[in-house]
């Protein structure tokens, strides 16, 4: 019962009751700027705005913002709070982000002070298997001791699972497993691979699925998506594109989009396309002689080498074509 106070004032009677606040009724900081503003995640979301699609990764890191921050505030005000991991797969063909957004999620957790760190530890099965009884697991758990404080990741991880019985890749899965358990809230795993062989790994072992409650697709760019990161990396390293060259590249990267290499590494391979319009490039001026200021940014379709044999034939059918047309407009 809350205290009861009694007064008497010109024959009046005054009952006045204590409401007492209850602890749990206020948080226990008052710093309500900290519960309000959103500042990790707009600085995490500004950066995912620079890339093109991802629509499904920028939808799933906002759901982690809010499930962290919404837990933030249950405690604050001496509610439950769900300890849920924060292990990761990360599922699409290389060139397609996931080591990107693996770095940016380090940041967010530092950010928050999920992660001491935030910094992000690259491995693969060479780093993790080794070659006689009892080196895996050393090697593993060094790894995990590099990784506290940030984000383990480990880029194709199903082949840890290849090599058959007398294989040390299970005892690297197992070892995992047991660190994921004892540590943590020290670290967060990411395993990254391509979606069938992730979603076979993951068959393997029937206690894994459950111990990744995050898991995110990373999906081709479409043909679209490619020009327009093409276009953005050319903006940024200032230059520009004729509209020949822009139309060999834009054909150039249909077929490659319709042609569905499984080993097609999507952002990667533009960048590395990019790079080598800018190299060839610079061995024609280098050729032509001293350029100016317009043909330093010009990139034109000559720069751009192409190797598919279809495209080859493809341009030799335009140049016979318009050398045709050439020789016809002379006769007129």
């Amino acid at each position: 019962m809350p205290d009861t106070f009694i007064s008497k004032q010109k024959g009046q009677i005054n009952v006045v009751l204590n409401q007492e606040e209850h602890a749990y009724d206020k948080p226990i900081s008052d710093q309500k700027e900290m519960l309000t503003h959103h500042v990790s995640l707009e600085k995490i979301e500004e950066k995912l705005n620079h890339f093109i699609g991802m629509e499904e990764v920028k939808k799933t890191v906002r759901e982690i913002y809010a499930w962290l921050y919404v837990n933030r505030l249950r405690s604050q005000y001496h509610l439950k709070t769900e300890n849920q991991a924060l292990h990761m797969l990360f599922k699409g063909n290389p060139g397609t982000g996931k080591t990107t957004v693996a770095r940016l999620l380090g940041e967010l957790f530092q950010d928050m002070e999920v992660l001491s760190k935030g910094h992000l530890i690259e491995a693969e099965r060479a780093d993790l298997v080794g070659e006689y009884i009892g080196q895996t697991a050393q090697k593993t758990r060094e790894l995990v001791r590099k990784a506290r404080g940030g984000i383990l990741f480990i880029d194709e991880a199903y082949s840890l699972a290849r090599g058959g019985e007398k294989d040390f890749g299970k005892e690297a899965i197992d070892t995992l497993v047991k660190q994921m358990e004892d540590k943590k809230d020290e670290f967060v795993l990411i395993l990254a691979g391509y979606l069938d062989e992730m979603d076979q790994f993951m068959e393997m072992n029937p206690g894994l699925p459950s111990r990744f409650p995050i898991q995110i697709s990373f999906p081709n760019y479409n043909e679209h998506e490619l020009a327009h990161i093409t276009n953005q990396m050319i903006t940024e390293h200032e230059y520009k594109l004729t509209s020949e060259a822009r139309k060999k590249l834009e054909r150039h990267l249909k077929l490659k989009f319709n042609q569905h290499e499984k080993t097609f590494s999507n952002g990667r391979y533009v960048r590395n396309l990019v790079e080598k319009m800018i190299r060839q490039q610079a061995v024609r001026l280098l050729r032509e002689g001293v350029p100016d200021r317009l043909a330093l940014l010009t990139i034109r379709s000559t720069d751009i080498t192409i190797e598919e044999s279809k495209e080859k034939l493809y341009d030799a059918g335009n140049s016979h074509r318009d050398a045709s047309m050439a020789t016809q407009r002379g006769t007129l």
